[in-house]
């Protein structure tokens, strides 16, 4: 099987925001998550995990399908917990493991990855000393104004490696993330990122860049470098200072084909589709959100905000999380694991083939004025399908009224 990610070194700036993940969220994430990761390993491998967690785009894709804030520096902390307690447990089966986390966590990375290295057999020395080298380096060698709050080092079986972590800029408001990938990593000193671009916010300092080699005896040691540098093959993102979801985060043409999907009547039999009963146009949105992440290609994930349409988001953006949808999705993508692994794959070819229809249904489809309708209803009919947010439980509208999306 090909793959469909290989990249290097990318980054994300995110608005800083604080707080807790509510318990309620927090397991959803862990148990869908988990599911994910465990479907993208049976379909293409453990090296698919480390390529794709080394795409930004990617990575805040993820974060929105499992119903985090979808622009905020928290979707870090909390998928990369949630993917670590779903994980670890599992490492004899699916051999990845994450160690390292926010704060007293990230310091805590050395000892795991030693007590992990006593299990199998890998070199907890080298895994060490990668993990405080990636660290370093974008926390001294290139000076960009963030400092390192959050590191986390994901390792398989085989030994490879991806390192996430997060700096912050109080003074801008501002968190950035750092994405690793050993697999195409030739040297922590020259050029180790496969670029560094970024708002410009003043002078950056980078003694990995080729044209420092003169000057640099050491990885710490400072040595001016022009603030312009820009490496080729770019893929960045930035996310909006605003908190709501607005038609232009999103590619409406990829979302209104989802939508058609799961809601227009000449797409019917849904049922043999993913051969469960009970599966209706709520569900098939969020699965078919979730199918893209496990089996899209890299081009899909240019809108991040896309994917907040199937689970919404623990701070009401751009709706409150639909809990009774969340549990179904993770029940049937768990059934559709655990047949795959008996040699089963009809259920999980069917969730598979939910990216794929939407994908044909955009060519033909048209997108209409109706992005903010369509945000009302779903919050009018949030109540229906345990709508829940960081400030409670959705209730019934007033008029209880119902909007035609498909005017």
């Amino acid at each position: 099987m090909p793959k469909l990610y290989f990249d290097s070194k990318r980054y994300a700036d995110l608005p800083l925001h604080y707080g807790k993940v509510p318990h309620w969220l927090a397991e959803r994430m862990s148990k869908l998550g988990g599911a994910i990761i465990e479907a993208i390993i049976l379909e293409y491998g453990r090296a698919e995990v480390l390529s794709r967690m080394s795409d930004p785009l990617w990575f805040q894709s993820l974060g929105c399908v499992m119903g985090m804030d979808w622009h905020s520096s928290g979707i870090t902390t909390s998928v990369m917990g949630a993917l670590k307690k779903a994980l670890n447990p599992k490492f004899n089966e699916l051999g990845i493991y994450i160690c390292g986390g926010k704060g007293k966590y990230s310091r805590q990375t050395p000892s795991e990855l030693i007590a992990l290295s006593e299990r199998t057999g890998l070199n907890g020395n080298e895994l060490v000393k990668n993990s405080r080298l990636s660290a370093k380096v974008d926390t001294s060698a290139v000076q960009d104004g963030f400092q390192i709050y959050l590191h986390t080092f994901i390792v398989t079986k085989e030994g490879d490696w991806n390192v996430i972590q997060q700096g912050m800029n109080t003074e801008t408001g501002m968190a950035r993330r750092y994405h690793w990938q050993s697999a195409v990593l030739k040297s922590f000193t020259r050029e180790p990122h496969a670029f560094i671009y970024g708002q410009n916010r003043g002078s950056i300092l980078n003694l990995t860049d080729k044209t420092a080699d003169d000057a640099k005896e050491g990885i710490i040691k400072l040595v001016k470098e022009s603030p312009e540098i820009i490496m080729p093959e770019i893929r960045k993102i930035v996310m909006p200072s605003h908190h709501d979801v607005r038609a232009e985060n999103i590619d409406l043409k990829r979302l209104g084909s989802v939508l058609a999907l799961a809601h227009e009547t000449q797409i019917t039999d849904f049922e043999s589709l993913l051969l469960l009963e009970g599966t209706g146009p709520r569900t098939i949105q969020s699965l078919a959100l979730v199918s893209e992440v496990i089996y899209g290609t890299p081009s899909r994930f240019t809108d991040p905000a896309r994917f907040s349409f199937a689970h919404g988001g623990k701070d009401g953006h751009p709706f409150p999380v639909p809990i009774k949808t969340y549990d179904f999705t993770i029940e049937i993508l768990r059934q559709s694991i655990e047949k795959a692994k008996l040699g089963d794959n009809d259920k999980l070819l069917a969730i598979k083939n939910l990216s794929l229809i939407s994908q044909m249904m955009e060519k033909d489809f048209i997108p209409n004025e109706n992005f903010n309708k369509l945000l009302e209803q779903e919050r009018r009919d949030s109540y229906k399908y345990g709508g829940r947010t960081v400030f409670g439980k959705a209730k019934p509208p007033k008029d209880n009224g119902q909007l035609n999306l498909f005017d």
